[in-house]
């Protein structure tokens, strides 16, 4: 079970991944051509939160079920560059990547302009992509 979570979790780190680049690259695009919020643009957004959102909640479950996660978690992870990266750097990181990218969400909400919407969407996805993207464990991935 613990090996399908796992597998689950990095296949749909891709699709989670694609859908934040999307909804980061049609903000930025939208905001600077100074185009009209539209629902096509508004799904994208909610894409990119729902795939976060699964991802955060399959890693959480991965966390706490694997012995790779929770359990390892001690001062002599502390002292492991590698194993530090899994157990405390990756899930608190893209925990807080999640939790900027739901504020972006949220602010997007309460814009009332499409330039603040599009702007909301670009500035907090784009950190939230950023942070995930430099907690990635890569040698784990290729």
């Amino acid at each position: 079970m613990n090996d399908f979570i796992q597998k689950f979790h990095s296949g749909w780190a891709y699709l989670a991944l694609l859908l934040l680049v999307v909804a980061v690259v049609n903000s930025f695009i939208g905001m600077s051509s100074k185009k009209e919020f539209t629902a096509k643009d508004r799904k994208i957004a909610l894409f990119g939160l729902i795939a976060t959102h699964i991802q955060l909640v399959v890693g959480l479950i991965l966390y706490f079920v694997s012995s790779k996660g929770f359990e390892q978690l001690s001062g002599a992870a502390m002292k492991n560059a590698e194993l530090r990266l899994t157990v405390l750097e990756h899930p608190l990181t893209n925990i807080i990547a999640i939790i900027l990218i739901t504020i972006g969400w949220s602010k997007h909400k309460k814009a009332t302009t499409s330039t603040g919407k599009f702007r909301s969407i670009a500035i907090f996805y784009g950190l939230g992509l950023l942070l995930i993207l430099s907690r990635i464990p890569w040698k784990l991935w290729f």
